[in-house]
């Protein structure tokens, strides 16, 4: 029996790429992607946004991770790659409709998902979300060629803009699509449908004393 391959995309998408991204779908990606762990950085980007200034790496339509990227400093820039680590998502998620929308991105990643006012954005400018692996750093490290640009040096390493340059990253999930549907939204939608059922199996007698009362 032989695995199916998987779809390859390359960054930054065009709308018509992301709106064709179905949720749940798995792919792998190659291109150029923006990444940073850092809150201070994201805050910092709202900043210079909001003061009508570019920020020092082009991010206008690109693709934008939640991933912390370890390397080798160098005297001309960004050395060899030691890792890459997704961070979780939701610890942004007040920045991130204004990131969305302002720079018109195409893609977002991380770990754990957006909620909806970032899921509304994603759906009015044409944005998916990845979903990546926790635990998998080094699988997801293979899947990055180099670190090419950095920015805002005065940050530590994982904290600056980095610019990363990926070949075969992944596999990942669409996890948020560009028509407003979010695989956590449903998961939680399903959790809470079964719970009372949850808890009666965990508590049985609960049940009983209520129905003989």
């Amino acid at each position: 029996m032989t695995t199916p391959s998987l779809r390859r995309l390359t960054l930054p998408l065009s709308r018509e790429d992301a709106r064709s991204l179905k949720l749940g779908e798995v792919v792998l990606l190659d291109g150029d992607a923006v990444a940073t762990v850092g809150m201070p950085t994201q805050k910092r980007m709202v900043a210079e946004l909001a003061a009508a200034r570019e920020l020092p790496l082009p991010l206008r339509g690109g693709a934008f991770f939640h991933m912390g990227v370890s390397y080798e400093e160098a005297p001309n820039g960004p050395g060899p790659l030691h890792y890459v680590n997704p961070t979780t998502s939701s610890r942004f998620d007040h920045l991130m409709p204004t990131l969305i929308r302002t720079l018109g991105l195409s893609a977002t990643g991380g770990k754990g998902g957006l909620g909806r006012e970032s899921v509304e954005a994603m759906r009015d400018i044409g944005c998916v979300y990845f979903s990546f692996v926790g635990g998998a750093s080094a699988l997801l490290s293979q899947g990055v060629q180099a670190v090419t640009d950095c920015a805002w040096t005065d940050l530590i390493m994982q904290f600056r803009l980095n610019r990363i340059r990926l070949d075969g990253f992944g596999p990942v999930i669409i996890a948020i699509d560009a028509h407003g549907n979010s695989i956590y939204e449903r998961l939680m939608a399903s959790a809470r449908e079964r719970m009372p059922d949850i808890l009666q199996s965990l508590h049985p007698s609960a049940g009983n004393n209520e129905t003989s009362r």
